[in-house]
């Protein structure tokens, strides 16, 4: 039943391309200003006969049989999204494709750490995921719920005993009853005291140093930690670093790369490192390598919201730009047996598939060096609705373009 419904829904749209394109045999005959009268074989011939047409002797259209040509109709093309660009020769950039990483700025990340030693008890609140401020409490800790008291509070008890000390002496320093020596101790007692003193330890809250999105939470509810220990981390997310792995044969040509282009693993999106506000940021002589055989380039990027620290991409450096080059957006191109495609369009409503060789690609745009000469009009969006007409095999009778 399910096999039947798709063979009619395909049968369907194969007869309204049909009726769009050709319209029947009669109105081709009006549209192409055929006369009535009977053909004669000589005269039908002569009309299909492509290669004795000036244009397509001077490159202007590719060379194509009646058999070859498929017709959309203008309504059909554009319901479907039928777009078309004029290939044109200009400036294709030589291409290093490698695989990088995004990740937090250091500008745009923090830790948060906790101020004493202790077992934490996170904040109401605070999972992976949850937006916090600067100085938001992201957990407590208490000192008083393992063995070996508080030393935050011996230093507490030192600082005011040395205050306290400090305070008797200042007056009869200043009726010269003490002298300078015992006023200088007790002032310098008092400064380290306080020196070894945390106010923020005292309370026990561990802080978001930075606003952002809690990333991690690296221990557990309940667990003990040291005092500076890592308990979470905050990500801005409003800058990134993409850091690209280029094998070290690639070392010459590094120096010359000037963009790039990310293919984001989670989206059809391409992005291009300077759309973002982004640039280079390092030579390779200026970094070394912590993966033997690579070398590693950074970026700098602005973040929008659509990158996600911490994704794997696969990155096309830009590197030296050539000229005169031939070439066209990647969805222009159409694979069938092996061989690569692109859909030419003759007129209105009739286009013509022709064979090419392929080259680099920088991921938005393939360089094409056979197949193509300039000046071709290729469908670039929409390939797979063409193809489905060809599909149907449909040309209208007495079709042709020796108009």
């Amino acid at each position: 039943m399910r096999k039947n419904i798709i063979v009619c829904l395909i049968a369907g749209t194969m007869a309204a391309l049909s009726a769009g394109c050709g319209g029947g045999a009669a109105d081709s005959h009006d549209h192409h200003g055929h006369e009535s009268h009977a053909h004669d074989p000589a005269d039908h011939e002569h009309h299909h006969d492509h290669n004795h047409n000036p244009a397509h002797e001077h490159g202007e259209k590719p060379a194509a049989d009646d058999s070859d040509e498929i017709t959309l109709s203008p309504a059909m093309a554009e319901r479907m999204g039928v777009k078309t660009e004029v290939v044109q020769p200009g400036e294709f950039h030589e291409v290093i494709k490698a695989t990088g990483r995004l990740m937090d700025a250091p500008d745009g990340a923090s830790v948060v750490s906790a101020p004493i030693a202790g077992v934490v008890t996170f904040a109401r609140g605070i999972n992976p995921g949850s937006a916090v401020s600067r100085g938001t409490t992201v957990a407590t800790i208490n000192p008083g719920a393992v063995a070996g008291g508080n030393p935050n509070s011996v230093a507490k008890a030192a600082l005011d005993a040395a205050k306290r000390e400090l305070d008797r002496l200042e007056p009869l320093y200043k009726e010269r009853i003490v002298t300078a020596s015992e006023y200088n101790a007790a002032k310098r007692a008092y400064e380290e005291a306080r020196a070894g003193y945390s106010g923020a330890a005292a309370s026990g809250r561990a802080v978001a140093a930075t606003s952002g999105t809690i990333t991690s939470m690296l221990v557990s509810q309940g667990q003990y930690v040291a005092a500076g220990e890592p308990i979470a981390t905050v990500s801005g997310a409003k800058s990134l670093v993409l850091q690209v792995d280029v094998p070290e044969r690639y070392y010459s040509s590094v120096s010359s790369v000037s963009d790039a282009h990310i293919q984001l693993p989670y989206s059809s999106q391409m992005l291009t490192i300077s759309d973002a506000g982004g640039k280079k940021i390092t030579a390779p002589a200026m970094v070394t390598s912590v993966k033997p055989g690579y070398i590693p380039v950074y970026f700098s990027l602005a973040n929008d919201g659509s990158l996600l620290p911490g994704a794997a991409v696969d990155v096309y450096l830009l590197c030296n730009a050539v000229s005169d080059v031939l070439s066209v957006p990647v969805g222009a191109l159409s694979e069938q047996q092996g061989k690569m495609f692109v859909f030419v369009k003759l007129d209105d409503e009739c286009y013509t598939k022709v064979p090419v060789e392929t080259g680099a690609s920088d991921g938005r745009r393939v360089r094409v060096t056979s197949g193509l000469h300039g000046g071709e009009t290729v469908v670039v969006e929409g390939a797979v609705t063409v193809r489905l007409a060809e599909s149907s095999g449909v040309v209208p009778e007495g079709h042709s373009h020796n108009h």
